[in-house]
């Protein structure tokens, strides 16, 4: 029975670590596996986390032999900066009893573009489909641009959305960085049809689009 006992209270301890895995933002940051951060292994991620702890903006070599730093972090958020050109937002999102993980991807390409992912605890499944929806052109347009929907979108091939979120607000913010990437000619022509920002609240489960 004593074996059995140590065995339940092994099992109970392991359950109570996974569960606490991305209890907050620096947990999730060095837990996170290489397919999530490839460029930063785990003792690299601990020398990040020690320099911003003492103060230092040192930086650290990430695989590519390029520079990456930690630039800001609490316990719902940490913000890196992995590349030159590239940064990493991870945050915490309450769900019930349990704790998602929100990842930010954000690469200048010539603006800031960013790409959401959101995970379960522990970082076992991809749940991105259904707690988030990516906007189309079309979720971007304004009252007038919805009267000239064909024109914008014959002009906008694409659009550079830059993602941050609030975790004290609960609050996903979407700007539009299209602009940057367009002739002012040409994007004078859909700047009155496009919105220059969307806003998500996470309720829990997903984020749901603001009016």
């Amino acid at each position: 029975m004593k074996y059995l006992s140590a065995i339940a209270l092994s099992a109970a301890m392991l359950c109570s670590a996974a569960s606490a895995m991305a209890a907050d933002a620096r947990e999730a940051f060095l837990s996170a596996p290489a397919r999530v951060i490839p460029l930063l292994p785990n003792n690299t991620r601990l020398d990040m986390l020690d320099y911003f702890n003492s103060g230092l903006s040192t930086a650290s070599s990430n695989s590519m032999k390029g520079q990456s730093r930690i630039l800001a972090l609490s316990d719902q958020a940490i913000s890196i900066q992995l590349t030159e050109a590239s940064q990493l937002d991870i945050a915490t999102l309450p769900a019930g009893s349990d704790t998602l993980i929100a990842v930010i991807n954000t690469v200048a390409t010539p603006a800031p573009d960013s790409k959401l992912t959101i995970f379960t605890p522990g970082w076992k499944s991809d749940i991105t489909a259904t707690a988030f929806t990516r906007p189309a052109v079309k979720d971007w347009l304004t009252a007038e641009g919805k009267k000239n929907a064909q024109d914008v979108e014959s002009l906008v091939p694409f659009m550079l959305i830059n993602y941050s979120y609030d975790p004290a607000s609960a609050t996903l913010t979407l700007t539009n960085n299209t602009a940057s990437f367009m002739s002012d000619d040409i994007y004078s022509l859909v700047a009155d049809y496009l919105k220059p920002q969307l806003t998500y609240k996470w309720n829990g489960r997903k984020f749901v689009a603001q009016k």
